[in-house]
């Protein structure tokens, strides 16, 4: 299950000018869905994660208790969006020299798996796995309060939905209904319509006057389409992710549906929506925490992609999760030995569990006492062949 095994080889040979650089590794484990459906996630994020390492190791890698300087290594494993899978993953990983891990890709995946982990730190009672996570994709709200060994790079979809929808009332005053469109059997966007955007809709004074429902291998979508025309509501919203959003956005277009405003799910502001369906999204208007709007967004979407990945608001934290990681690290003063491994992985729990505030690619993240993080974020919208910041909710 293995993805792919990245070691930053030209950053070796920058530390051969630093003594103990080249002899002592740290090994960061990534794992999610890199195969299937939802398999281009894992991929982005594995490569965000080998660019971000490369880039730590250029700079001089991480530095140890005893003052000496350590490489980051990192492996990605594929838990193919399966909750056993990604449970047999992480007990694989546990078994490693692994001290911390990224992951995983799918929410289905991320709520039976925190729930192995102990619950609450130091309780002799507790027989759970002690070891630390930093999820950068999963999204689904409140998993981080799970266990305190779970610590969470992602957004807040219920503020960035409220944002959304509160902004759509003022730009579209004459909007009056909505329509929700859900991918029903991923935990992800079942969620984030039932519970964040159709919450968010009524509470702005929209009425939802329907919803439809497909499956995540779903390839019709003409009942669903003809239920919406039917409605003919001013906003539709779909809440899937880029596979079958663009299948239903081509049978809305076959089929002559051309509500007002088109409203989609945060995992669907990639670039996959726009390969698959460019045309279909126009408009398409979505809540990210990641648009390359400044010098460090565009480097880091930049060597992203010379590993074969594209940076979006998913791989954004996976490659903002290793920097983090780095300074963690740094604090934390780890021994990285063999004999240290368990105390380094309870140093590097507590470094995290400590964050008050990091820094990440669109300005200063804050992290609450639950192991959540509270993002900047913009609303973008599919222009051409681009994503377009429309609004900054901070500006």
């Amino acid at each position: 299950m293995k993805f792919a095994k990245f070691a930053a080889v030209s950053a070796l040979a920058l530390s051969a000018a630093l003594p103990a650089a080249a002899e002592t590794t740290i090994r960061i484990a990534g794992f999610g869905a890199s195969s299937g459906v939802v398999g281009i996630f894992g991929q982005n994020s594995g490569a965000a994660m080998a660019a971000a390492v490369e880039k730590v190791n250029a700079e001089g890698g991480v530095t140890l208790a005893d003052g000496s300087h350590a490489m980051l290594e990192t492996e990605y494993y594929d838990d193919r969006c399966n909750a056993e899978e990604g449970i047999s993953v992480l007990r694989r990983i546990a078994t490693t020299d692994a001290v911390v891990a990224v992951g995983p890709t799918c929410s289905n995946v991320a709520e039976p798996l925190f729930g192995i982990l102990q619950a609450h730190i130091d309780d002799g009672g507790d027989t759970g796995l002690q070891f630390p996570i930093f999820t950068d994709v999963a999204i689904k709200g409140g998993l981080a309060g799970i266990s305190e060994w779970v610590f969470r790079n992602t957004p807040s979809e219920a503020k960035m939905y409220d944002d959304l929808f509160a902004w759509l009332r003022a730009e579209h005053p004459e909007a009056k209904t909505i329509f929700g469109g859900v991918e029903e059997d991923f935990a992800h966007s079942r969620f984030t319509w039932y519970s964040v955007m159709k919450t968010a809709a009524e509470a702005h004074g929209f009425e939802v006057v329907g919803e439809a429902q497909w499956l995540v291998n779903d390839t019709n979508f003409s009942n669903q389409a003809r239920a919406m025309r039917r409605a003919e509501p001013d906003i539709v919203a779909i809440s899937a992710h880029p596979f079958t959003t663009c299948g239903m956005l081509r049978e809305m277009s076959r089929q002559g549906v051309e509500p007002e405003v088109l409203v989609g799910l945060t995992s669907s502001s990639s670039l996959e929506t726009l390969t698959g369906c460019a045309n279909e999204a126009q408009g398409l208007t979505i809540p990210t925490s990641f648009a390359p709007v400044n010098d460090a967004a565009r480097e880091a979407a930049d060597a992203v992609a010379a590993k074969g990945g594209a940076l979006d608001l998913h791989s954004a934290a996976a490659w903002e999760n290793i920097m983090i990681l780095r300074d963690v690290i740094n604090a934390a003063h780890i021994d990285g030995t063999a004999e240290s491994l368990e105390a380094d992985r309870r140093k590097i729990r507590d470094a995290l569990a400590s964050m008050e505030t990091v820094e990440g690619l669109l300005g200063t993240n804050g992290r609450t006492a639950e192991g959540e993080s509270i993002k900047p974020y913009v609303f973008v919208s599919a222009s051409g062949d681009a994503w377009e910041v429309v609004h900054n909710p901070d500006s």
